[in-house]
């Protein structure tokens, strides 16, 4: 089977890394960072980043549970993480700055797993979208609470006019069927 014209220039382009691409780098930074250590770690991987390409969107480091214990040797020995500074970072950049990154992350002892991805802008933009609405979300007060806001008045959606449909006939003889 033929590959299309714009397949075949997009194995091209990953190869020799000329054209610019937009990534998207998670990463857990380690629990034990002092609170300082964490945005300090965070401002350096962001400063590196924007220094091989363009920072199109970022979410900020958040200590989460995770869903399983990451185990890494460390030069005292085996470390259980069951915790983590999670942050993202999405850029542009062409292929040998996206080698500089995947270098960078590996090198950082503060970064405890990471993952960089091919993604687009769109979709960057839509991630820090979505954590503003969350970020909203965790910090609206509970229900039931006495000191709660009354909520901004939402417009009611269009009413949704639902018409009976009357069931088939059926034959007398085919029911006895």
């Amino acid at each position: 089977m033929a590959k299309k014209k714009e397949d075949v220039q997009d194995e091209f382009d990953l190869i020799d890394g000329a054209e610019p691409r937009v990534y998207e780098f998670g990463f857990h930074l380690d629990p034990e960072l002092p609170q300082e250590e964490v945005k300090k770690a965070y401002q350096d991987i962001r400063e590196q980043i924007a220094g091989v390409g363009t920072v199109i969107a970022e979410g900020e480091p958040v200590k989460i549970p995770l869903a399983y214990t990451i185990s890494r040797m460390d030069t005292t020995g085996r470390r259980d993480f069951n915790s983590a500074f999670f942050s993202w970072i999405a850029y542009e950049a062409d292929g040998p700055g996206h080698e500089k990154v995947a270098t960078m992350a590996r090198e950082d002892s503060r970064i405890v797993r990471s993952l960089d991805i091919r993604t687009t802008v769109d979709e960057a933009k839509h991630s820090a979208e979505m954590q503003e609405i969350f970020a909203q979300m965790a910090t609206a007060p509970a229900e039931g609470d006495e000191h709660a806001e009354a909520p901004e008045a939402v417009e009611p959606a269009a009413e949704v006019v639902e018409e009976e449909v009357a069931a088939p006939v059926v034959p007398a003889a085919e029911e006895a069927a």
